[in-house]
């Protein structure tokens, strides 16, 4: 049986380079050899993850001694550990269900701010010069208004967006990956499918989606909080309709 998983293995791991900020500058590791390269891009890997994971545990409120995690790890290396495995074993598992229960505490408290956030965010839009609201609460602002055909909700659709936060941070982009998405409108968030479908091929309009036409009280973890009320710039490149079933007897 495993006593612990990757992620605390890497704890303990990542110790060594948070102690080593208080002693000396030591010497420049020797790399010569490919072994050698490999043994330290090991250790490199394990810390630069494991370092976004206990900044992570520091934002929850939970910080644990970098000294002792060093010591258990070296004590361990040695076979003198000062802990039985089986007791390892359990404070593992309930340091696992502390971080959980820290982030759903989190994630609630973000949850339920973010409804006083967005009701304000949407009634202060509304009222900016251009921007329309549909009966359903989406709101939107025309940036460009093409010539072509609109969507139904049962077409595929190709477009370029990009997705915000209400403060302007971006959690997703076709733009960034240089590649528009491919969807069928029917399969989407539902602001989605009905923003589109008032959408002209060639047009590029600004969304203002309320969260339960979004990702409503559960969010989308681990990017979207809770009750998140989102923005898109979406651009309809095309539409792609569906292709009909071959007829019976056709060739």
């Amino acid at each position: 049986m495993k006593l612990f998983k990757p992620t605390l293995v890497a704890l303990a791991l990542v110790s060594v380079i948070g102690c080593q900020e208080t002693k000396q500058e030591e010497k420049a590791p020797v790399l010569d050899t490919e072994v050698q390269k490999q043994a330290y891009s090991l250790g490199a890997s394990i810390g630069m993850f494991t370092q976004r994971n206990l900044t992570e545990q520091e934002k929850l409120g939970l910080t644990l001694d970098k000294a002792l995690i060093l010591r258990g790890f070296k004590d361990s290396l040695a076979g003198k550990s000062a802990i039985e495995k089986e007791e390892i074993q359990a404070l593992m598992m309930n340091l696992e269900q502390t971080m959980k229960a820290k982030q759903q505490e989190a994630a609630t408290k973000a949850a339920e701010e973010n409804i006083a956030q967005g009701q304000k965010f949407l009634e202060e839009n509304a009222k900016k010069e251009g921007v329309q609201v549909t009966e359903s609460g989406i709101q939107y602002l025309v940036i460009t208004e093409g010539e072509g055909k609109k969507p139904a909700a049962t077409d595929r659709v190709k477009v370029h967006y990009k997705g915000m936060f209400l403060n302007g941070d971006e959690f997703d982009s076709s733009y960034s990956r240089n590649e528009p998405a491919v969807f069928g409108l029917n399969q989407v968030i539902r602001g989605w499918t009905e923003g589109v479908q008032l959408m002209s091929v060639g047009s590029k309009y600004k969304f203002v989606i309320p969260s339960e036409l979004a990702y409503g009280p559960n969010g989308n973890p681990p990017r979207i909080p809770g009750n998140s009320v989102l923005q898109f710039e979406i651009e309809l490149l095309e539409i792609i309709k569906k292709a009909e079933a071959p007829k019976v007897g056709d060739k």
